[in-house]
């Protein structure tokens, strides 16, 4: 997922994918607990992707208050 695909989604769209990716890191840290996980990278990347949703939202904010 890139920046500038997630600048080019509404705030309710962006708000749907953290929702998803927060629940998506918690099935993955449940399964890494129990040893299920197969591929310990991708908590690194639901992480990574997490962070950048956060500040997309951020900038939109910051924009709307400057605007």
């Amino acid at each position: 997922m890139k920046a500038s695909e997630l600048r080019n989604q509404s705030t309710q769209e962006l708000q749907n994918e953290l929702k998803s990716l927060k629940e998506e890191l918690f099935n993955l840290r449940f399964q890494h607990a129990t040893g299920q996980l197969e591929n310990p990278l991708r908590i690194q990347q639901v992480k990574r992707d997490y962070a950048r949703v956060k500040t997309v939202l951020r900038e939109k904010e910051l924009g709307a208050v400057n605007a």
